[in-house]
């Protein structure tokens, strides 16, 4: 069964060439380097960790061996993925693109209109994967995987921190609250980052624009209001960044180390098969394929700060 295209279109008047779609954002949380990328795991990777006992002790004549090391594991699963369209030429006949399609029966797809149309497909797929290394859960979904804050939620060892409605107001005292919360043993590594909402990040930037009761003073952070721009943000010496795929009034703290994206092979997103099936069963359609594998996982329960 072919993939639906509705053509909501008149072949009237001059076609001008432009084709828009809606505003989409892309798979950040990846393209930003935000987490470990675990590449080449075919189904599961099993990541071993240690730990030891205290290992000072006071010094004596004799040898004496004490503390202890202790090995476990963390398991990294990857679901499956999959893109199948299947679209047929005829439904351009009755559009703009007919003209491009030539004059013969056997129709050729309008390659203009077809570039667009696999460049939204990718577009959406960075979507949909940014969302789900997030939000994903294979709550009756068992070919998906369970994301970030999905883990992160059912797991009684993360720190979490009750979140509140976040306004530019108060957003500095509930930025400093997940900041309290965060192991002192983590608190000055090079890749801790507050990961945050959307809407928490622009409340920030708001109240860096002046609002007196934040801290920055009625002119904002250099005196310039809210008519500035800010580069790389930070928020008590830690990196702020925001993600697309948390929602709304949602903030994680963690190292980038900590956090994991396990895949097949990384070419695999880039990868797009397109089969015309004129020549292999005389239909006239087109065939979209894509497959890739996607879980996540992190490492240490405690060293994690869920604001939700």
């Amino acid at each position: 069964m072919s993939t639906t295209v509705t053509n909501g279109t008149s072949y009237a008047g001059e076609y001008k060439k432009e084709i828009i779609s809606a505003a989409l954002f892309s798979a950040g949380t990846l393209d930003n380097g935000l987490i470990e990328i675990k590449p080449n795991v075919k189904v599961k990777r099993i990541v071993k960790r240690v730990s030891t006992g205290s290992l000072l002790s006071p010094s004596t004549c004799a040898f004496t061996s004490d503390s202890s090391i202790t090995f476990d594991e963390r398991v990294l699963e990857i679901a499956k993925l999959q893109v199948n369209l299947e679209i047929c030429k005829a439904d351009f006949e009755d559009d703009y693109d007919a003209i491009e399609m030539g004059d013969s029966a056997h129709n050729t797809l309008p390659t203009e209109r077809f570039n667009y149309i696999l460049g939204v497909v990718a577009a959406n797929v960075a979507n949909e994967i940014e969302t789900a290394i997030w939000q994903a859960t294979t709550a009756g979904n068992a070919d998906s995987f369970d994301g970030f804050l999905t883990l992160m939620k059912a797991d009684a060892d993360v720190i979490d921190v009750a979140k509140g409605a976040v306004t530019a107001e108060n957003v500095v005292a509930e930025l400093q609250k997940v900041v309290d919360a965060i192991p002192s043993a983590i608190l000055r590594k090079d890749d801790l980052y507050l990961y945050a909402s959307n809407s928490i990040y622009q409340s920030y930037i708001t109240a860096l624009g002046g609002f007196g009761a934040a801290g920055v003073g009625a002119n904002g952070y250099k005196g310039e209001g809210t008519n500035q721009s800010f580069g790389a943000l930070l928020f008590g010496g830690i990196k702020i960044v925001p993600v697309d795929g948390i929602p709304a009034g949602e903030l994680v703290a963690a190292q980038k180390s900590n956090l994991w994206f396990g895949t097949s092979l990384m070419a695999d997103w880039q990868e797009t098969k397109v089969l015309d099936m004129a020549d292999k069963d005389g239909s006239q359609n087109v065939r979209v394929i894509m497959r890739m594998g996607a879980g996540v996982q992190y490492g240490y329960s405690a060293e994690v700060v869920l604001y939700s």
